[in-house]
């Protein structure tokens, strides 16, 4: 299971020689017995990156090619592995190599070399499985699950077992009354008991969002014990017999209530983001604008369209991207490279500053305003600027609007 400081770690990568390598392995069902159809994809994959490298550089990059065939016979002990995917990240120039297994819910396999790691894949699975808390609970039980990356680890578990009453209620019924009040105020100092250990998680950052499973008649008791804070947290809840639900059901309950968040929460984003920027408040659209929030790290969200491409340029220098195709940076008068796809070279910058980042699919309204907008922490004084022309910002970068896969969000913070 990847880290936020592994994930941290592979941001910051940087290889001048342009050998920095980024392998995703999505499994597919065989067309064989033998499962040979993934390792000959990823040999073909290899090999087209290697003539890629071999046409823009004339020392032929020796450690990317080792590399590759690292990989190649990697993918040769993968056969049959239906159910994880895997990313590859490798510069054997820095001896770098690190492998995390996955979700299968990659768009596919493919090899990327550059100067920096590929992480938009990693993104988009990282947004679709955040860091959930599962909680299932009753009048004396509860189960506490881990959900990371589709993968659900049981952490802790209660059980108080309630007191028994006995054959008879005694006079008037006054050990019947008695034994009842008694089972209530256990109920109840267990309900507070597993509401304190979700207020102790939640601070300790074991989790960011949560989901309960319960019955109905027991949420109405649980949910006055809960911290203002905890409640802010849940995400939604669904019915569950605590002792005998399986891990499975918990797992695809859990995940549908997330995709049902997460495409409310993309919606509020869009809708927010954009009134703040027609009312020259909290929102900026077009992409120099954007990266202008990005340097002075006003954004609290991102929002890209999911195939959106556009041309910008970087320092060699101070590292500052610039939506204009200039030949020296504006700061430094250093000089400038060609960045071909901008989305993806803002993503290190995304991770390193915790900001929330949304793939959005099909929103006319973000397409209509360049297809990148962010949502401020706070709006500077030297970026209240008046609105411009996104046609013009548009036309002049040469940028393709794209239509994009579901909505997926980065969740890092």
């Amino acid at each position: 299971m990847i880290t936020r400081e592994q994930i941290h770690e592979l941001a910051q990568f940087e290889d001048p020689a342009g050998c920095a390598l980024s392998y995703y392995f999505q499994p597919s069902a065989p067309s064989n017995k033998a499962h040979k159809g993934e390792a000959i994809l990823t040999k073909d994959l290899a090999r087209e990156a290697l003539h890629r490298l071999e046409d823009q550089r004339s020392d032929k990059c020796p450690s990317a090619r080792e590399d590759l065939d690292r990989i190649v016979r990697l993918s040769q002990e993968m056969r049959g592995n239906g159910s994880h995917a895997k990313a590859v990240f490798a510069c054997g120039a820095q001896n770098f190599w690190r492998e995390y297994d996955l979700p299968a819910h990659l768009s596919g396999t493919q090899i990327q070399v550059n100067r920096h790691f590929h992480l938009k894949p990693l993104a988009q699975i990282l947004g679709a499985f955040p860091r959930l808390g599962i909680v299932l609970v009753d009048r004396h039980r509860a189960r506490l699950f881990d959900l990371r990356l589709g993968e659900l680890t049981e952490r802790e578990g209660f059980f108080h077992p309630l007191s028994r009453r006995g054959r008879g209620d005694g006079f008037a019924g006054y050990d019947g009354g008695h034994a009842e009040r008694r089972v209530a105020d256990e109920v109840l100092h267990h309900f507070k008991a597993v509401a304190e250990v979700l207020k102790s998680s939640l601070e300790k950052h074991v989790f960011e969002k949560w989901i309960l499973g319960c019955q109905d008649t027991h949420w109405s008791q649980f949910e006055p014990q809960l911290h203002p804070e905890v409640s802010q947290k849940l995400l939604g809840r669904f019915s569950s017999d605590v002792a005998h639900v399986s891990n499975d059901i918990v797992r695809s309950r859990a995940e549908q209530i997330f995709a049902d968040w997460q495409d409310l929460r993309c919606n509020d984003a869009v809708r927010e983001t954009l009134s703040q920027a027609h009312a020259n408040g909290r929102g900026v659209t077009g992409l120099r604008r954007v990266l202008r929030s990005l340097e002075m790290g006003e954004v609290q969200t991102l929002l890209i369209g999911d195939h959106y491409v556009a041309q910008a340029v970087e320092c060699t220098g101070c590292g500052h991207l610039d939506a204009h195709l200039v030949s020296s940076c504006p700061i430094c008068d250093r000089e400038t490279r060609e960045v071909v796809d901008v989305a993806e070279a803002i993503l290190p910058r995304v991770i390193h500053q915790d900001i929330e980042l949304f793939y959005v699919k099909d929103n006319p309204e973000l397409d209509g305003v360049g297809n990148i907008a962010a949502l401020l922490r706070f709006r500077s004084e030297g970026n209240n600027v008046r609105p411009i022309d996104e046609g013009a910002d548009r036309r002049s970068l040469g940028r393709q609007p794209g239509l994009v896969g579901r909505y997926r969000g980065l969740a890092t913070g």
